[in-house]
């Protein structure tokens, strides 16, 4: 069975032998992979949809693994019992519905061992999150599909909230600067590109706010340069 790259990096933060809940499993994909390749032999795919549960299930039961693998159908962490599990996946969603899930779920989460969080959209906000929230970023890694970078998270918890360095570690994990991911590079340079469009249509701006939202992109854009000079 051959994931695709987001799935695949994903799957590869799981470590052998763990109890897992897929959260917004969709076609169960990621269980089924987990239990073939024998790294986990026991997952809950939950989904908060009838229709992906169902084609989930049938998925499962077509490569005969409903021994290994139970769907539950239930809204986030809702479907959980404490200690039924020691890691949680929550992928395809994004950053601030993941924070909402966690936030949501602390009888289940306080008893949950890592996390492996794949944000579509606001992980500098879900970073911050977890940051303020005792939770620590353990490893992160970008996975490529077509022209889109995906940023997936293994999380674990911290005996205290994290003090971040500098700003654009919540932007650009400072997890990925430091195992120098591959895709990192194309990663900030698309950051740039996007930034560089508005710092265009901001520049000859005359109002207070032009002028307050033009200086603070261009420290952004140098930090984006700063940390490409890092990699070098």
């Amino acid at each position: 069975m051959k994931l695709s790259p987001r799935l695949q990096a994903i799957a590869d933060f799981v470590s052998i032998g763990a109890q897992v809940a897929d959260i917004g499993t969709d076609h169960g994909y990621i269980p089924v992979y987990l239990v073939m390749n024998k790294i986990s032999s026991k997952i809950i795919a939950t989904d908060i949809n009838i229709g992906p549960l169902r084609n989930a299930s049938s998925y499962i039961n077509k490569k005969n693994y409903g021994d290994n693998i139970e769907t539950r159908l239930g809204n986030g962490l809702d479907c959980l019992l404490p200690n039924e599990v020691d890691t949680i996946v929550i992928a395809g969603m994004g950053g601030l519905l993941i924070t909402e899930i966690i936030e949501n779920s602390a009888n289940i989460t306080e008893t949950v061992q890592y996390f492996i969080l794949q944000p579509m959209a606001a992980s500098e906000e879900l970073r911050r999150y977890l940051y303020s929230n005792k939770y620590i970023i353990i490893d992160e890694k970008l996975a490529k599909e077509g022209n889109k970078l995906y940023e997936i998270l293994l999380v674990t918890h911290s005996e205290h909230k994290i003090e971040i360095e500098k700003e654009i570690f919540y932007e650009i994990g400072k997890k990925l600067i430091d195992n120098k991911d591959k895709y990192l590079e194309e990663f900030i340079n698309k950051k740039i590109n996007k930034i560089r469009k508005i710092l265009t249509n901001l520049k000859n701006s005359e109002s207070t706010d032009g002028k307050l939202r033009y200086e603070l992109l261009m420290n952004k854009y140098y930090d984006y340069k700063e940390v490409l000079e890092e990699l070098c």
